[in-house]
């Protein structure tokens, strides 16, 4: 290593014009909660040898498979795996897919050495097939190791870790794409101007988020992505949707009002976040990444596992093409008597990703099967989740999307009783466009920290729930209430049904409530939703619809 503590594989004359090494030269604390205040900080980075240490140190700590690949495996493999070839022709990995690897101010013999530690991984690590974060990781962590041994030995420690709470790395295109799901319902809730700016530009709005972890391990430079690599070693996957979330408002509020490029909005964010140090420094670009109130850790993971089983269920676990979200709703087959093909297009951009794909399907139809609350009841019940549309004899479209079977209604014994979870939101489509999520979500302040309860603890029902004998489906659904430390119940109801009324929202007053009849209706201000009233406050019904999710591979079956 040269005086500055720069390896054989650094291009130096890039390197000092990314990273300065101004800064301390030891760490002393041990204590988490400290650690992620100086990572945040940025504690570690201007001194490129004291990031170095950090990396071996948190890297070292990761719990691990008992037989993990080290150093020695390495010298023992590389020349049987890499065999005649040279360094700059070495193939990649097929797990890699066809991601660019960064060159992150490496040198000629740098990059080869990439390919040669990427090649020697696949080799040890079999079950891996899909990691196109992989060559990032390498190349950023290549700067701080003595040889290419000691950079794959930290490599295969970050993807051997074997703690259940911990996620590091994806290592399939299962883990892949339900993480892209998952980003895209958190872009949803979290990044809602953004959100309405792909629906609107892009032809595939699912395909764009499909590139949130690219933007992070390929496209940013290195200067904000070794920033981001800090705080990830100490805080895990998390961090990862909180930079990208981060990324993406960034680009709306420089492209808001632009038309896209010649290439698509795709390109755009890729070249924005490859600019990025033009107009945010890493320190604001962690500043607003951590300004961003997600929900917790646990709740996170059933999001995920939420996405996951959606993708096995439809067969979705090796790469593929995907399907366009606008073919969701085709223009030729969608027939509404109370919402345009674009209307309902805007709904569906509002849906969990898991149901983004899948098509609308009629369930019920006053002007079908008659203005019947009981009716309406029997069309729906074993349908999960659904959507609920209303027309008003003024010409007014409101409605709400329901995460549960009105099925759940019948547990109550005949007595209205509210069930449901936070997935569930009303909106308003005439006169104007406006959506109204669970309060919970923008005001996390009403809650304490998300608590899941272990599996080994009894968990106290809440009305409208079970709790399943499976340890592994007692944790589930996602945003469920009984996993949130809820002041009041007012917070929490979000949708009820009798022989004589149905109600979306309540604490404080209803979001909506309709008569058994299906004629007269009211709505104002509740707490759950903290919504305005969807339309004028006491309304005659024109017409009602409910609509379900069909998967498109199905046939379409009798209603």
């Amino acid at each position: 290593m040269d005086s500055l503590g720069y390896n054989c594989f650094v291009d130096r004359d890039k390197m000092d014009a990314a990273i300065q090494d101004l800064g301390p030269k030891e760490l002393s604390c041990t204590e988490l909660q400290e650690l992620k205040q100086l990572a945040r900080q940025g504690y570690w980075a201007r001194s490129h040898a004291l990031r170095g240490k950090v990396y071996q140190r948190l890297i070292r700590d990761i719990p691990c498979r008992t037989v993990t690949p080290d150093a020695s495996v390495y010298s023992d493999i590389v020349g049987k795996v890499v065999g005649k070839h040279s360094s700059g022709s070495l193939p990649l990995p097929e797990f890699v897919d066809d991601t660019q690897v960064p060159t992150y101010c490496l040198n000629a013999r740098g990059e080869g050495a990439v390919r040669k530690i990427l090649l020697c991984v696949a080799h040890q690590f079999p079950d891996i097939s899909f990691c196109p974060t992989l060559p990032a990781v390498v190349a950023l962590l290549l700067h701080y190791c003595l040889d290419e041994a000691e950079c794959f030995e930290r490599a295969c420690r970050i993807l051997a870790c074997n703690d259940p709470g911990r996620r590091l790395v994806d290592q399939s295109f299962l883990a892949f794409e339900s993480s892209c799901m998952t980003f895209g319902d958190l872009v949803n809730k979290h990044c809602q101007a953004a959100h309405k700016l792909m629906v609107a530009v892009a032809d595939d709005v699912l395909q764009v988020y499909s590139d949130w972890q690219r933007w992070l391990f390929g496209e940013l430079p290195l200067s904000h992505f070794a920033r981001v690599f800090d705080v990830f070693l100490v805080e895990g996957y998390k961090v990862l949707y909180r930079v990208a979330l981060a990324l993406l408002k960034f680009f709306h509020k420089v492209r808001a009002g632009q038309p896209p490029g010649p290439d698509g909005v795709r390109q755009d964010i890729r070249a924005f976040v490859r600019d990025i140090a033009r107009t945010v420094s890493p320190e604001k670009l962690l500043e607003k990444a951590f300004a961003i109130r997600l929900f917790s850790r646990k709740e996170m993971q059933l999001l995920q596992m939420a996405n996951e089983k959606a993708l096995k269920e439809k067969g979705i676990t090796v790469k593929q093409k995907r399907q366009f979200v606008h073919l969701a709703v085709h223009a030729e087959n969608f027939h509404s008597e109370i919402v345009s093909v674009k209307e309902m297009r805007d709904i569906w951009s509002w849906v969990p990703e898991r149901f983004a794909l899948c098509q609308p399907l009629l369930l019920f139809s006053s002007l079908q099967h008659g203005y019947s609350l009981t009716r309406l009841y029997f069309q729906c019940e074993g349908h999960e989740p659904t959507v609920l549309l209303i027309k008003t004899t003024q010409r007014e479209v409101c409605g709400a999307y329901l995460s549960t079977d009105w099925s759940e209604r019948n547990k109550f014994g005949g007595k209205l009783g509210f069930f449901g979870t936070g997935e569930c939101f009303v909106f308003r489509l005439q006169p104007e466009v406006q959506r109204y999520e669970w309060v919970v979500i923008k005001h996390p302040e009403l809650t304490k920290a998300p608590s899941l309860v272990p599996s080994d603890t009894a968990t106290p029902v809440q009305p409208g729930h079970s709790v399943s004998a499976d340890p592994a489906n007692r944790l589930s659904p996602f945003l469920a209430t009984r996993h949130f430390n809820l002041p009041s119940k007012t917070e929490s109801m979000f949708m009820a049904g009798g022989n004589d009324c149905l109600i979306i929202g309540g604490g404080g007053g209803q979001a909506l409530f309709i008569d058994g009849d299906l004629n007269r209706g009211r709505t104002g201000h509740c707490d759950t939703f903290n919504n305005q009233a969807l339309c004028s406050e006491n309304f005659l019904i024109a017409a009602v619809e409910v609509w379900g999710f069909q998967d498109p591979d199905m046939q379409n079956p009798g209603q």
